[in-house]
C-alpha cells in the first residue's frame, strides 16, 4: 500500500471527531486514519484495534474513495442489504380484518382462530410466510388478547352468603 497521506484540514477534522464521542466504530476508523497518516504499520494498527489488517486497509480505501462526502459519512460503514424485512406492520392490517370473524366462514374446520391457524390463513390467502412470534407480536401490537377464557370465574352473586346460610352485608 502507499503512504497514508492527510491534509491538514482532514487531520485536524478527524482529531474534533475524535473530542465529540459517541460512536464506537469511528472512534476506530479515525484512530486507524490517524495512525497510518502518522507511518504505523497497518499491522501494527489492526493489533492495538483488534482488527484484521485487510480491515485497516479497506477503511483507508473507502476514506480516500469518498472525497464528494463529509467527514463522517466518509467513516460511516457502506450501506448493506442487512437483515431481510419483518412482518412487522406487513401483517397487523391483514390480522386485523380477519381475526373477527369465523375461521369456518374461510373454510377452515376450526371454531377459533389459533396461532397456527393465522399463520396457515396468511400462507394460503396472501403469501406470506411468518413465524410463531411474528404472529404473537402482530396480535400484541393489536392490542389483542386472545386465549383467554370466555367464562368468568369466582364470580359469587351478591346472595351467596345468604344461599349458604349466612347473612347478607347489605
Amino acid at each position: 500500500m502507499t503512504t497514508f497521506q492527510l491534509d491538514p484540514r482532514a487531520r485536524k477534522e478527524l482529531q474534533d471527531l475524535l473530542t465529540q464521542g459517541g460512536f464506537a466504530k469511528q472512534y476506530c476508523r479515525i484512530q486507524a486514519l490517524l495512525w497510518l497518516a502518522a507511518g504505523e504499520p497497518p499491522d501494527r494498527i489492526a493489533d492495538l484495534l483488534d482488527v484484521s489488517r485487510r480491515t485497516v486497509y479497506y477503511w483507508a480505501e473507502r476514506f480516500r474513495e469518498r472525497p464528494e462526502l463529509d467527514l463522517p459519512d466518509r467513516l460511516a460503514d457502506a450501506p448493506r442489504s442487512g437483515r431481510p424485512p419483518t412482518a412487522c406492520g406487513v401483517i397487523d392490517p391483514l390480522l386485523a380484518a380477519v381475526i373477527d370473524q369465523d375461521p369456518r366462514k374461510l373454510g377452515y374446520q376450526s371454531t377459533g382462530w389459533t396461532n397456527a391457524l393465522l399463520r396457515r390463513y396468511l400462507r394460503d390467502v396472501h403469501h406470506v410466510a411468518v413465524s410463531r412470534k411474528s404472529v404473537s407480536l402482530a396480535l400484541a401490537r393489536l392490542g389483542i388478547r386472545w386465549k383467554r377464557p370466555r367464562h368468568q370465574l369466582a364470580l359469587r352473586p351478591q346472595t351467596w352468603r345468604q344461599s349458604k346460610g349466612g347473612l347478607n352485608a347489605a
